[in-house]
């Protein structure tokens, strides 16, 4: 049914509704919304608002998704809500994100379990995936994590982040300004990692949330 499937944290809610509406798509009920600035939201629109734990993987020969979605809620039942504390707007290469300080010990514990438990499941990569990651400019870490774990930014290269824009070359100031009066509503409250969802891409390239797991069970 799906090309590939990924493990996100989908913030639910308020931050979900903003999120959802900012991007142009809900990847909690599979529905368009209207951007407010497509241009700028057009390259992290199929994704969905989320912060990705486990990278978008195509499935192992053997794997199938109902198994993953078992594991994914075995592993969700022995972890324990928390805060995300000093969530904020930020640059990141030349995509704004809402991201939290690195130094969160429960965050990346979280992020390394989803990585670790569930790689059964995916399939390597094939010789075109990992070309394409090469493109980019890669630290001797950052390769080798591509070769274990077929992604170059996980464990200790982690950064916890929520994807609001593409690309943006010029106008950082004024796009920095317009993010945080739209989200201000929202950026007042406060996000809790209480849950991680399986989504899966769809043919046209969109994501769609299969199923949520919280945590505790």
């Amino acid at each position: 049914m799906f090309k590939r499937y990924a493990v996100y944290f989908v913030p639910d809610g308020a931050w979900g509704d903003a999120g959802a509406q900012w991007l142009g798509w809900d990847n909690r009920t599979g529905t368009d919304r209207t951007p407010t600035h497509p241009v700028l939201t057009d390259r992290p629109r199929k994704y969905g608002f989320h912060a990705t734990m486990k990278p978008p993987f195509r499935l192992a020969a053997g794997a199938d998704a109902h198994a993953l979605a078992d594991a994914l809620d075995t592993m969700c039942r022995d972890l324990t809500p928390f805060a995300l504390t000093s969530l904020g707007l930020a640059q990141i290469s030349r995509f704004f994100a809402l991201t939290a300080p690195d130094e969160q010990p429960l965050l990346r514990s979280v992020a390394d379990a989803a990585v670790e438990q569930l790689d059964p499941f995916r399939a390597p990569l094939n010789d075109a995936e990992l070309a394409r990651r090469r493109q980019s400019r890669l630290s001797e870490r950052q390769e080798a994590y591509l070769d274990r774990w077929g992604y170059p930014y996980v464990m200790e290269e982690f950064k916890f982040h929520l994807t609001l824009t593409g690309p943006v070359k010029q106008d950082t100031e004024a796009v920095f300004e317009l993010l945080q009066e739209r989200l201000r509503p929202v950026l007042r409250q406060e996000m809790v990692l209480d849950s991680l969802s399986l989504l899966g891409e769809a043919e046209d390239g969109r994501f769609h949330q299969i199923a949520r797991f919280a945590f505790g069970g």
